[in-house]
């Protein structure tokens, strides 16, 4: 009851004058506004309706409005991604960016206009910006859901950033030639790291993840489970990039070869793992992006990143003839919205035929291969 009337406030009748008085309650201080002479309290609430519906739109949701600052706290503590390389580039624009700017305002004054034109004065790539206003737009949807500002539309939604869909620079594909010119200048085991990453289209942090325990050699098969981001173990980006994939013969005797070649051979090892760190982690993606980066210069090819092996895997299966369901099956995508997604982890015959052709043009620079056993 006392809670209701300090949000709703009250109306009392000086018993002195008779006449009806509203009391409400704001920054902590109790007022009073004169609403004059009625003949019932009925008549002097009706009569009060306007200031309290005042009082309701500017009490307590939006002058205790938190500070950013605040907000970012409770967002870290109960919201944040529990992914590591989500939470670290969602830490990276809550650092550097919106708390050194934003942090001691309210909430109430990230509104769309002065938000979009502080994004548009960042030194950033649109894509960047498109980031922070989605960071920003989370911190306003954890604001209602926690109750601290009245649910409403997000004003982020009102925020443009112009090219935010556009690639500041195009993904590199490279050609059969390119790659075994480059696989010419790498040594193991980051030449079967990249032979790996081609021919199953693998993430950096999905190939750096495997454990021998992973393949399934009697049956041809290779299961995603994990990923490694900054040497920690991490879940895979999507429930999606868990499903099986198939493993041609000349690729499972690749593999085969570096098991015999290494001295952490256990199912329990990793694929790749580093003899620095005794076998408890894996190479760094660091040390594969200086493997590419030397390689690169020394072969000519020129600049190649780890994601570039991924790009290069789907223009393969384009070049091969790989119909696009099977594609989406292979690349373990999630937004191509067909019933292929139905089928779950089964290998098709599909899936063989177009994983061996790329094999054949990563192992050999040929588009032929047999037929899958």
């Amino acid at each position: 009851m006392q809670r209701s009337r300090v949000r709703n406030g009250s109306v009392v009748q000086d018993k002195r004058d008779k006449v009806w008085r509203f009391y409400f309650w704001k920054d902590g201080k109790r007022h009073s506004t004169k609403l004059g002479r009625f003949s019932s309290k009925t008549a002097a609430i009706q009569a009060s309706e306007k200031l309290r519906e005042e009082l309701r739109n500017s009490g307590p949701a939006q002058s205790a409005a938190p500070s950013v600052a605040k907000l970012i706290e409770g967002y870290r503590a109960e919201k944040m991604p529990k992914r590591y390389s989500s939470w670290r580039s969602y830490d990276v624009w809550l650092r550097l960016y919106i708390e050194p700017c934003w942090g001691n305002s309210p909430i109430m004054d990230l509104q769309a206009r002065p938000v979009e034109l502080w994004l548009l004065s960042l030194d950033l790539s649109p894509r960047s910006r498109s980031s922070i206003r989605f960071i920003v737009g989370l911190l306003w949807d954890f604001a209602m859901w926690r109750g601290d500002v009245p649910t409403a539309r997000n004003p982020m939604s009102l925020v443009t950033i112009p090219g935010a869909s556009k690639r500041t620079r195009k993904p590199r594909s490279l050609t059969v030639e390119e790659f075994h010119r480059l696989l010419h200048h790498m040594e193991d085991p980051f030449r079967t790291m990249a032979l790996t990453c081609v021919c199953f289209g693998l993430r950096i942090s999905e190939a750096l993840g495997l454990k021998w325990s992973d393949i399934d050699w009697l049956n041809n098969a290779l299961r995603i489970q994990r990923g490694i981001v900054r040497q920690r173990v991490d879940e895979t980006k999507t429930e999606y990039s868990e499903r099986a994939m198939p493993i041609d013969a000349e690729m499972l005797e690749t593999l085969k070869r570096w098991r015999q070649s290494t001295q952490f051979r256990a199912a329990e090892d990793w694929v790749f793992a580093s003899p620095v760190q005794v076998g408890r982690l894996p190479y760094s993606a660091d040390s594969l992006n200086d493997a590419y980066k030397k390689a690169g210069v020394t072969s000519g090819v020129g600049h190649v990143s780890t994601h570039t092996m991924r790009h290069t895997y789907r223009s393969w299966l384009d070049a091969v003839g790989t119909p696009i369901a099977v594609q989406q099956k292979l690349m373990r995508h999630a937004d191509i919205r067909t019933t292929m997604n139905v089928y779950g982890d089964v290998v098709t015959d599909e899936m063989s035929r177009a994983h061996s052709k790329v094999v054949a043009l990563a192992l050999n620079g040929t588009g032929s291969a047999r037929k899958p056993s």
